[in-house]
């Protein structure tokens, strides 16, 4: 998510420019911020390729003519920016993709709703203000992001605004590679496809001069990139504006996909026909939906309406055998105890291979929504034994309204653990390390328990005591220090021990035997400290003393009122 605070106030005044502009319906604006931000970003990868050749002594091949490009008419009067903007650019733009891609199709009919020149100018002043050549690919998609969630003033769900850590955490565990297949079928602005097709071209690039991961796929042979750029990844979103289509056909052409595959289409409804047609799926369906039944293709469950349920039994028949999957769902379809919940999960179970679950916190999607999510992984076909758990607590980010960047983060973790999951040094290595701990942190804990034990004691004494009682006054102090400097030393004790915990594997006789339930919250053992309980005797004496005490206190106040 966008945390710089200067970068998010650019993104409000576009936001306000727009609007005060006469824009008012949330999706104009954000579709014509969308086609500046493409011109801008074609600009900057014109100069990129540019340098580029400099560096490699050869000729410079510009792939947009001049009198389009982002700085060539930055600088005109308003009026004439307007003006060549409107005739020149745009209508170029609506042909800028190749004969017959989605990009071509959906751009047909755009239009360009930016009337008045000082709007077109303040908004591009402020989208070259952002800098956007100089920030990585996170930031610029967290723009879109953070732009995004001035719709939910528009109803819109929410779906597309997966946060781009989570995107990134899923793509490297489903490990896509050049010959796959790879899909969303609720696509939105294409950010899994993109993250996706960056990986593959990640995992096979040289790193630079200074060892660092390149984004280049140099390493790629000529068929494995063609086919990455024309045929590996196909969207679907049934949005009837085609805002979302146009923006995500823009996403993946920016990204180097030539010919971005994205179709206007219901992926739930009967003129969905795809079957067996991908290698890997990566999305984030939308969230309590619901389908009319005549609505449903009749190839899934037409009793199920609702679409998180619906979404995967769709996975299962497009994926090819052997073909894998990430997906959001809501916790609600991992312990659900209706029949279609239960029926879905048995059918991954029982039918194909569930490779993992990995439980998230609710503030994840924050501040869009506040439900709690998993990320399921699987495999169409083979078979489940046991299941690879991993409930994660802190994705680095607080998980408040503002989620502001904190240290504390389990992505690391999980994907080192996925990536091991099957190593046997590894997980013997972390076992042992378990037992290390807890057996560095036992003394702790039994000291701890004799302090309370103690404290408790010592309270008691002092509330009783005489103004000046000091050694008994002091004798708390003390211990309540030596409590505190026991916490201190168990705490980074008790956060290895927990972090080692979330990771954990369930039988597939476990969940059987549960229904099916998938919530991590029913399986993970979490140990918590004993409690320190004062014995009933010890609390009946102290009870009788304080009795005493405050007979004695009445009788001298009695004494002193008499004596008056």
């Amino acid at each position: 998510m966008l945390t710089d605070p200067e970068l998010r106030s650019k993104v409000d005044q576009i936001w306000d420019r727009l609007w005060s502009s006469g824009l008012s319906n949330p999706m104009d604006s954000i579709e014509q911020f969308s086609y500046l931000l493409f011109l801008k970003r074609l600009d900057d990868a014109e100069n990129q390729r540019e340098k580029q050749a400099k560096r490699r002594n050869k000729p410079f091949e510009p792939q947009i003519k001049s009198e389009l490009r982002w700085s060539h008419w930055i600088n005109f009067k308003a009026e004439q920016a307007l003006k060549h903007v409107r005739e020149e650019v745009f209508t170029w733009l609506r042909t800028a993709g190749t004969e017959g891609s989605s990009f071509e199709r959906y751009m047909q009919n755009a239009e360009f709703k930016i009337s008045k020149p000082g709007t077109l100018i303040e908004v591009c002043n402020l989208i070259d203000a952002l800098k956007i050549s100089e920030q990585n690919q996170d930031v610029q998609g967290d723009l879109y992001e953070y732009l995004l969630s001035k719709l939910n003033s528009a109803g819109r769900n929410g779906q597309f605004r997966t946060p781009r850590h989570i995107i990134r955490m899923m793509v490297q565990m489903v490990d896509p590679r050049p010959k796959d297949r790879i899909g969303d079928l609720a696509a939105g602005t294409c950010g899994f496809l993109v993250n996706a097709y960056e990986y593959i071209l990640e995992q096979h690039s040289e790193p630079d001069e200074q060892g660092k991961p390149q984004v280049i796929g140099d390493l790629l042979n000529d068929e494995e990139r063609e086919f990455l750029q024309t045929e590996a990844f196909t969207a679907y979103d049934n949005d009837s504006g085609m805002t979302m289509l146009r923006i995500g056909s823009m996403n993946l052409m920016l990204h180097g996909i030539k010919h971005p595959r994205f179709f206007y289409m219901d992926t739930l409804s009967k003129s969905f026909k795809d079957e067996k047609s991908l290698d890997v799926v990566l999305m984030n369906p939308p969230f309590k939906g619901k389908m009319d039944e005549s609505d449903i293709n009749p190839t899934l469950p037409t009793k199920c309406k609702k679409t998180e349920l619906l979404f995967l039994h769709l996975i299962e028949r497009v994926l090819d055998m052997g073909g894998r999957c990430a997906v959001i769902v809501p916790d609600g379809v991992l312990f659900g105890s209706s029949k279609q919940h239960q029926e879905i999960r048995k059918k991954i179970i029982e039918s194909h291979r569930l490779d993992g679950v990995v439980s998230m916190p609710s503030g994840v999607f924050k501040p869009y929504a506040g439900v709690s999510t998993a990320v399921l992984l699987f495999t169409r076909g083979g078979t489940t034994d046991k299941i690879w758990f991993y409930d994660m607590e802190h994705d680095g980010f607080s998980l408040d309204d503002k989620r502001q960047p904190v240290a504390e983060n389990d992505i690391p973790d999980i994907l080192t653990c996925w990536k091991n999951r099957f190593d046997a040094d590894f997980n013997v290595q972390r076992a042992q390390r378990l037992t290390e701990l807890k057996l560095q942190i036992a003394p702790l804990k039994a000291e701890r328990l004799i302090l309370l034990k103690e404290i408790n004691r010592l309270t008691f004494e002092n509330a009783i005591a005489p103004a000046d009682d000091e050694p008994t006054r002091l004798a708390l102090e003390a211990d309540r220090q030596r409590l505190a400097q026991l916490h201190e030393q168990m705490a980074p004790l008790q956060a290895e021990i927990n972090q080692l915990n979330r990771q954990f594997w369930v039988t597939k006789a476990q969940v059987k035997a549960n229904k099916y339930d998938l919530s991590a919250s029913r399986y993970r053992q979490i140990e918590q400290d004993e409690p320190y309980y004062e014995s009933p005797q010890v609390t009946m004496e102290r009870l009788l003393k304080l009795e005493h005490v405050m007979e004695a206190e009445v009788q001298e106040l009695m004494r002193y009122i008499e004596s008056k």
